[in-house]
């Protein structure tokens, strides 16, 4: 019996994560590892990404994910939002999708990212709360 020596032949792209699709998405529109990885400096802490690493990260991710110094340097190095770029580190990572709610201050999105563990029970619970104060306010 043989058995094939590589994989079948996946589309990189289809089989990525998310922060891997962000890096490969790059490439695509005709940078380079070596130019990613020149401009990837996290302004905050000074790391940097090698090339190599970029590749890793696109190609056969580790099993840890970029500590955050390292995903600010890919922020830059990509010229993404240092956000986005966590946000795809999170989804590969973590299997964790973030929302985005634009427009809402940072209390309102703690607040919709608490409801989101919630079961169908207790958000009628905190949604009858929610609309009971608001009764109360229009009836001072």
């Amino acid at each position: 019996m043989t058995v094939p020596a590589t994989a079948p032949d996946l589309n990189a792209a289809d089989a990525a994560g998310a922060l891997s699709r962000l890096i490969l998405a790059a490439l695509d529109e005709g940078l380079s590892y070596q130019q990613l990885a020149d401009r990837a400096v996290d302004p905050k802490t000074g790391a940097t990404v090698s090339k190599q690493y970029l590749q890793k990260l696109a190609k056969t991710p580790p099993a840890n994910p970029p500590n955050p110094g390292q995903l600010g340097a890919i922020a830059v190095g990509l010229r993404k939002s240092e956000r986005r770029v966590k946000e795809a580190a999170a989804e590969q990572w973590l299997e964790y999708e973030a929302l985005e709610l634009s427009g809402y201050d940072e209390d309102v999105r703690i607040i919709v990212g608490h409801l989101a563990g919630k079961s169908k029970a207790e958000i009628r619970q905190w949604r009858a709360m929610m609309e009971a104060a608001e009764q109360a306010k229009r009836e001072d």
